[in-house]
């Protein structure tokens, strides 16, 4: 087993329409306005962009993402990632009744010197790490959204 690489998923049930959804996640850039863990987005071009997130250990970790796969009409978005984390993301949007999933799904490896040295140890604290920083964006997104519907 590679220690460095990891497989995430999460699911988000979101109290809004998918369209919305898709929007806001399509929306890098804003990401640090409503995803207290994602410190920075700096913009690149058209299709990329250098991103910084931290959570609760004390280290940031960056990298540049590219996207690879914007298609509103399947509700994916997907992006390549390159830097301290070296794989790619995926959010899957898609209704169920009166709410929206979103899929968050990820594959990297960790390429960050400090969090390698730890690859056996650290790894239980950075999967929990993972997962705050997920719950965290969810309860972000879902008070965001709420505010971008009350001000149409």
């Amino acid at each position: 087993m590679d220690w460095s690489r990891y497989r995430f998923r999460s699911l988000w049930v979101l109290p809004a329409p998918p369209a919305d959804v898709y929007a806001a996640l399509e929306q890098a850039d804003d990401y640090p306005r409503w995803w207290p863990q994602v410190r920075e987005v700096r913009r690149i071009d058209d299709r990329s962009g250098d991103v910084r997130i931290r959570s609760l250990l004390p280290y940031d970790i960056t990298f540049t993402a590219r996207e690879v796969r914007r298609d509103p009409a399947a509700g994916v978005l997907e992006i390549a990632m390159t830097g301290d984390l070296d794989g790619w993301a995926r959010w899957t949007v898609t209704a169920d009744g009166p709410v929206t999933h979103a899929r968050y799904d990820q594959e990297v490896e960790v390429t960050k010197p400090l969090m390698r040295r730890l690859a056996v140890p650290g790894r239980p604290v950075f999967r929990a790490n993972h997962a705050l920083m997920m719950r965290a964006g969810r309860r972000g997104l879902r008070a965001y959204l709420r505010e971008t519907r009350q001000a149409v």
